[in-house]
């Protein structure tokens, strides 16, 4: 007799995209950077206020474009 299939193997496969990997991994590096008060840079070295906030607000809208289409149908 003849094994009937499993039901509970039904999830859709997905792909992810290379290109927003990184774009996530470059906004979260900038945002530990550089972020005002609280950055690994910022405590160490003197980096101005208005560099330190731009930078927070590049990770954060990099973070953004990255997670806005990671995954993929494949």
């Amino acid at each position: 007799m003849a094994k009937a299939k499993k039901q509970g193997d039904n999830k859709p496969a997905v792909k992810v995209r290379f290109l927003n990997v990184l774009l996530v991994l470059l906004g979260a590096d900038l945002i530990l950077l550089f972020a005002p008060n609280i950055g690994i840079l910022n405590s160490v070295f003197y980096i101005g206020v208005a560099v330190g906030w731009s930078a927070l607000v590049i990770g954060i809208g990099l973070l953004v474009l990255g997670f806005k289409n990671l995954y993929q149908k494949k």
